[in-house]
């Protein structure tokens, strides 16, 4: 009888045919390791860790282990993340060995090493690729060259993204290309730091304690990646409000900016620490975006014995710097000398004044329905396709795909005046089809003037944009309806336990203590972040809310505030829930501008500030809480976490505002469409156009008179959930079917459409559904550092080729150049189906809207 557990060998140890023998030996049983059965619960990892795994194997009872697995099939009952295959041998082996159909050695084995594999590592194969739940304790951690380097890359990376979000293209530093930076700085630091030591509270210190470790890289990563980011409020409201291309809102001093970023920050590192019962100990939550920043880490600083997995010897780190490099190379082919690579609307070229063939082909304004769409990484990877779960991609591009069908029968029916608009642009159009100019509409007070509204013209959507409204307003009701049938349960519980820890605070168990998988008890040694840190960090982040929106003229009341934080408490555990599962999320920013639209019409001022506050709120959790998952994956220490996030938040804060007064002071012409560099604040644009069409037109006026349809959207989310949720219970095949990620896949348009989808659907299949079935451990060893790989060497060539050619611009005037630009797909020529009628405008009657 042999079992394959691993395929971590040298070639010393193989036999002729490549097989690794392993045995242990008990008075009831012996064990042979052969990489040649390799199956889901086999898994790539050292040494040390496959012996510990035997050992728990040859120490369990037959008896618990069936308990263990029975508890499994109930708890992975609706998880689309737990293999089938495997969930599928666990049904058999519950049933016995004549279901199970092998001898009773086999059986036993088989039984021990599924019900130890779930309990003493992890039933998800994408987590055991880049885990380790017996991290070595010596390795030291929050160090003094941990926050040096923390700091200095938040300040490059922040600073960074603040000044060209203001340009178009932008370019920022991905938290995959700045480990890239850290891992060679901790190095160096590891090098030229004295060893200085000095002790406090009974315990030593050293300012250079020795080599650089996995630990630390992990700290520095978490850190800059929590911070180093984008920041709404600087990147959204300061820059609309205080630009005079935009409101010029000279009362928008520092004072506060410092108290619109700082509240708006940390109000949602307040939320992540309520969410960690939800969202970081429960195994349920994988967190599939944060698996490759943990790879690319263990990839740099872990050493790896020497392996062959399907005939490939080479080292992870290795392989990241020689498909980095490759990457780097070659994306210089479709950005800068044959960019048709990139957008390869190969369709069009055929005849490119045929309007018909461009709107539903092409790539650049059509639907992109294009079997070859783009030879760019950086294009086809927009929605990770080697990072999302099979099941979560498949879902969201069938949802893409359906909302195909339904814009081309709105657009070829003239739905609600669509063929007079281009068939997928985010733009706002009046009823001429030019772009709507906002300021035709504005008196002297800058409120609408309906007078001057009702000569003008209503706003009108392309058809793309208005599925992708009605597709977002139906998402916010289904998801939470959605999620709370699912695992309304677990999360009510959860509350419970958080209600009942603030009532005993101080003799409260920890929470990992409730939670029996490795990670949570590897963690348990530390100590835990109280509940009541986060919420004395929620008080004071909404004591300075309430400074901003009262001090300085908001026209925002304090209990606008208080229902945006309440709104966001309620939506955030199913949203946070689904990005967990499934690696997509969507924020309640056009939820909170719909219901401040309501509630301010006419403010365009207070809706800016709200939908700030409701958007950084669930985005900034987010991004906290699964900075907590990759410490929780890693074994790092809570409060180290905290520390780190808080710190480098603040750091951030600093940046970001200092750099956007300084753009805003010495960048000549800054914003105006045509300024010399490009900084033409496209961001800022939109929180512009939203603060008008939500803030001073209002939501009132476009769906009682315009789209009456989308107010509807909102009771169809509604209804929808509880019969799909009955009938998959009775009808097996619907349990395949996330409708959630459905629904939000039909919100992907403009400008994105399906020549970004597909080639991420063909990624998609192979990587994550044909590898991952059939070499199981390749996949395991080299995926995430594939996804990590490509994407450095993309940043690190889309740098070089911006300062280099980009940024003074030096074009190459070739075919391949200009082919993919000269044809209706490009803008040039018919832009919509239908010309506009005789009478001079479209749509709804002068006066009557």
């Amino acid at each position: 009888m042999a079992t394959a557990i691993n395929e971590h060998h040298s070639d010393s140890e193989s036999d002729k045919n490549g097989t690794l023998l392993t045995e242990k030996k008990t008075s009831s049983l012996t064990v042979d390791i052969t990489p040649n059965e390799i199956h889901d619960e086999h898994f790539v990892a050292s040494d040390a860790d496959i012996e510990k795994v035997i050992d728990k194997v040859l120490e369990i009872s037959e008896n618990d282990a069936l308990d263990i697995l029975v508890q499994a099939l109930e708890h992975h009952a609706d998880d689309q993340n737990f293999p089938n295959v495997t969930r599928e041998k666990i049904r058999l082996l519950v049933q016995g060995r004549e279901k199970y159909g092998k001898d009773e050695e086999t059986y036993v084995f088989d039984l021990k090493t599924e019900a130890c594999i779930i309990r003493y590592f992890s039933p998800y194969p994408e987590v055991r690729s880049i885990t380790n739940p017996y991290e070595k304790d010596e390795e030291y951690l929050e160090t003094f060259r941990v926050y040096v380097i923390a700091t200095v890359w938040t300040i490059i990376s922040a600073g960074m993204f603040q000044f060209f979000a203001a340009r178009q293209p932008s370019i920022s530093l991905t938290v995959t290309v700045l480990q890239l930076f850290i891992y060679p700085s901790g190095k160096l630091l590891e090098y030229v730091l004295p060893g200085w030591q000095f002790e406090f509270r009974n315990i030593k210190y050293s300012i250079n304690p020795g080599p650089w470790t996995f630990k630390e890289q992990m700290l520095a990563s978490i850190m800059v990646n929590v911070a180093g980011g984008p920041v709404y409020a600087a990147a959204y409201n300061i820059i609309t409000q205080k630009s005079p291309q935009f409101f010029g809102q000279t009362w928008a001093t520092v004072g506060y900016q410092f108290l619109l970023v700082l509240s708006t920050q940390f109000l949602g590192f307040g939320f992540a620490g309520v969410l960690r019962r939800w969202a970081v100990y429960p195994i349920k939550a994988v967190w599939p975006t944060v698996l490759p920043p943990i790879a690319i880490s263990r990839a740099l600083t872990s050493p790896e014995q020497r392996e062959n997995i399907h005939g490939w010897t080479m080292s992870r780190y290795k392989f990241f710097f020689v498909v980095s490099t490759l990457s780097f190379l070659y994306f210089w082919f479709p950005n800068y000398i044959f960019q048709s690579l990139s957008y390869f609307n190969w369709i069009t070229w055929i005849a490119p004044q045929n309007f018909n063939l461009a709107t539903i082909t092409g790539s650049l304004t059509g639907l992109g329905l294009n079997p070859i769409t783009t030879f760019d990484w950086n294009y086809a990877q927009l929605i990770k396709p080697l990072v999302i779960p099979f099941y979560s991609f498949i879902n969201q591009y069938v949802g893409h795909f359906i909302s195909f069908i339904i814009i081309v029968a709105m657009y070829y029916s003239n739905y609600k005046w669509t063929s007079y608009l281009p068939v997928n642009s985010s733009i706002l159009f009046d009823n001429t089809g030019d772009t709507y100019n906002i300021y035709q509409i504005l008196g002297p007070d800058g409120l609408v003037n309906n007078a001057r509204y009702q000569a003008y013209s209503p706003p009108y959507y392309s058809a793309s944009v208005l599925l992708l409204y009605g597709a977002a307003f139906a998402a916010y009701p289904f998801t939470f309806i959605w999620t709370f049938l699912y695992e309304g349960r677990q999360i009510l519980d959860g509350l419970k336990d958080f209600i009942s820890d603030l009532r005993v605070w101080k003799s409260r168990p920890k929470l990992t203590d409730r939670f029996d998988d490795p990670f949570s008890k590897a963690i348990s040694k530390y100590k835990e972040v109280p509940d009541y840190w986060f919420l004395i960090l929620l008080v004071i982040s909404f004591v300075l809310g309430v400074v901003c929106i009262e001090v300085y003229p908001t026209n925002t009341p304090v209990w606008a505030l208080v229902v945006v934080i309440l709104l966001n408490f309620i939506f955030l555990i199913p949203l946070t829930y689904v990005l967990a599962t499934t690696g997509f999320s969507f924020g309640m920013s056009i939820l909170s501008e719909l219901i401040a639209g309501y509630a301010f019409p006419g403010n365009s001022t207070a809706l800016m500030i709200i939908k700030a506050f409701g958007y950084n709120i669930d985005g900034q959790a987010s991004t906290y809480i699964s900075c907590q998952k990759m410490a929780h994956y890693t074994g790092i220490s809570p409060r180290s976490i905290f520390r780190g996030q808080l710190a480098m938040t603040l750091v951030q804060s600093i940046v970001v505002i200092g750099v956007a007064n300084w753009q805003l002071g010495n960048i000549e012409n800054f914003c105006a469409y045509d300024n010399a560099q490009r900084f033409t604040c496209p961001q800022a644009r939109i929180s512009f156009s939203a603060a008008i069409v939500w803030g001073i037109i209002g939501p009132k006026r476009i769906f009682n008179n315009v789209y009456p349809i989308l107010r509807w959207c909102f009771l169809i989310g509604a209804l929808l959930p509880l019969p799909i949720f009955v009938a998959s219970k009775y009808f097996k095949p619907l349990r395949l079917v996330n409708p959630v990620l459905i629904i939000v896949g039909m919100s992907n348009w403009a400008p994105y459409n399906l020549s970004y989808t597909t080639p991420a659907l063909y990624l998609s299949v192979f990587f994550m559904y044909w590898v991952r079935r059939r070499f199981v451990s390749w996949w395991e060893k080299y995926n995430y550092v594939l996804s990590g790989a490509m994407d450095a060497g993309v940043a690190f060539s889309a740098v070089i080729i911006f300062f280099a050619v980009q940024y003074h611009d030096k074009p190459i005037n070739w075919w391949g150049n200009l082919v993919f630009q000269s044809g209706t797909d490009a803008g040039l020529g018919q832009s919509s189906r239908l010309p506009i009628p005789e009478k001079g405008y479209f749509g709804l009657e002068p006066g009557s809207f």
